[in-house]
């Protein structure tokens, strides 16, 4: 793995974590950090789906052996959809609510993801991140709870962690959190219900268009393979941003908001023509520190955390061999050791 930082000082060598808040930090950051720009937040939009739109048309047009370069670019630009939808789910791609949901759900809808479902799911994971049993987004699974599933979860859970499966994981994070809206509180049912109705009725009225025009081959084609590369990238982003040997989730008990968000998330550098069309998605810990940053404010916060805490955040560079780091040591997670492989686990019965 190459790094630029790691850090492994944890915040309680130096700082009382009952007097450290998170608003210490945020203060710190520059106003301008958290001021809307409504004309780079739709260049960016326009840009994005400029972007989509090149991608489809090369599709089109591209030789069969260009497509897998295709799909990967088209796939990274519906990314970028979604992380504008993102900014919107946090209320920070424009002033107004209403034209947040609006175009948050017309951004999702291509990709069937059901907005306020996500919206909220992902708003407590901002509330709970690397806490241990809360964290919704991608948390650890202790021994003991692993320990306790039947033969059957347990031959599959080690398939997927053994087998790198890791890229399928946003897909069963969509399937099990985002069309149950019994999982909601009832005041958010409506809410939750209309976004399930919405990329429904898409996918009714599209997918049937799709295969009768362009037949099961076109459906694949045109949309269920760059389908798959944007959950690759959905699954690759949150693994990367809270997910390393270093990185501690902690009980209920111990849980420290402040340094849950800065210490707790990895920036993480990527190809530039990736962060350029997911919008800088990658620098993630600014967005932890406050969700009220607009995608493109989060480099000058970025910039100001380095400056001010640099020696708390975590950096590291996107590699197959920082995914073959993460995948081969980060299966179990026991709070007063940290990760453990599975070979590790059963070494350790032994």
């Amino acid at each position: 793995m190459t790094t630029s930082t790691i850090n492994t000082l944890k915040l309680s060598d130096s700082i009382n974590q009952a007097d450290f808040k998170l608003k210490d930090i945020i203060k710190s950051l520059p106003r301008e950090c958290f001021l809307q720009n409504w004309r780079k937040a739709w260049t960016r939009l326009v840009i994005n789906v400029l972007m989509v739109g090149l991608g489809y048309l090369c599709l089109t047009i591209a030789p069969w052996f260009l497509l897998p370069l295709v799909w990967i670019f088209t796939g990274t630009a519906l990314t970028g959809f979604f992380v504008i939808a993102h900014d919107c789910g946090h209320r920070s791609f424009a002033k107004r609510r209403w034209l947040n949901d609006l175009v948050g759900h017309l951004l999702m809808m291509p990709l069937v993801y059901p907005f306020h479902s996500w919206r909220i799911k992902h708003n407590y994971h901002h509330a709970h991140t690397n806490k241990l049993e809360e964290d919704n987004a991608w948390h650890p699974i202790r021994p003991h709870v692993y320990e306790g599933w039947g033969k059957l979860l347990q031959w599959g859970f080690e398939g997927f962690m053994r087998n790198r499966l890791w890229w399928i994981g946003s897909i069963l994070h969509w399937v099990n959190l985002h069309f149950n809206w019994t999982k909601f509180r009832a005041k958010d049912q409506s809410k939750v219900k209309l976004s399930i109705a919405v990329v429904v009725v898409f996918a009714a009225i599209a997918f049937p268009l799709i295969i009768a025009n362009l037949g099961i081959w076109g459906f694949i084609k045109f949309w269920f393979i760059p389908w798959l590369v944007f959950h690759f990238w959905m699954s690759t982003f949150t693994l990367v941003h809270h997910t390393a040997p270093y990185i501690p989730f902690v009980e209920v008990t111990k849980w420290n908001a402040a340094i849950a968000q800065l210490s707790g998330t990895v920036h993480c550098d990527y190809p530039r023509w990736i962060e350029f069309l997911c919008h800088d998605i990658n620098v993630h810990v600014p967005h932890h520190i406050s969700t009220a940053i607009p995608s493109y404010n989060l480099r000058l916060a970025h910039r100001s955390l380095e400056e001010n805490w640099g020696n708390y955040l975590s950096q590291c560079r996107f590699s197959v061999s920082l995914i073959k780091q993460i995948t081969d040591q980060c299966h179990l997670y026991d709070p007063e050791t940290g990760y453990l492989s599975m070979q590790d686990y059963y070494q350790g019965r032994l």
